[in-house]
């Protein structure tokens, strides 16, 4: 085997070995998730049909989970909250957001530069509006969260926007 040949299928094998590591579906989207913790969770895609998810949130929930809608601005307690914990979504109950990444950025919707884990929330070009968006979604289940900007603070400079309607928040417990 020449030099080239050997060198060529060296770097085939590193390749393949990290990856194996990081297994994809069908559909190109990583099958593990992570918790709050940083473990890995199992990638099972949450199905449900339209009846069953108008059963299980309120209207409100529904609306904008489901359906892609926007609270009004200010209107959510999350929007204000502060508490030490996790932000989790309201259909799948995935964790989304930690409140060490949570910042005030005076939009009237609760804001984060990060997620937990990149791969729990997904993104799609939302062209609704006559400006393109980049909305973000729940990779679990498909929840419509808000939208991501550019404009936010170090170290991403990202801004997630995102309706406190669409998540639960969880405090972490204190210790006794």
């Amino acid at each position: 085997m020449d030099r080239r040949a050997f060198l060529k299928s060296g770097m085939l094998l590193g390749t393949l070995t990290a990856l194996s590591s990081f297994s994809l579906g069908s559909t190109g989207i990583a099958e593990n998730l992570f918790d709050e913790s940083g473990d890995k969770l199992p990638f099972k895609k949450i199905v449900k049909t339209d009846a069953e998810w108008k059963r299980i949130l309120t209207p409100d929930q529904y609306q904008i989970a489901r359906k892609g809608g926007t609270e009004a601005a200010y209107s959510s307690p999350l929007n204000k909250n502060y508490k030490e914990g996790i932000y989790n979504c309201i259909c799948c109950n995935l964790s989304l957001f930690s409140s060490k990444t949570k910042y005030n950025s005076n939009t009237g919707w609760a804001s984060f530069y990060a997620p937990i884990a990149k791969i729990n929330v997904g993104e799609k070009i939302d062209n609704s509006l006559p400006e393109t968006r980049t909305e973000v979604f729940c990779n679990r289940c498909d929840a419509h969260l808000g939208h991501v900007f550019d404009d936010g603070p170090k170290p991403t400079g990202l801004r997630y926007c995102i309706n406190g309607v669409a998540m639960t928040f969880v405090e972490k417990a204190r210790k006794k």
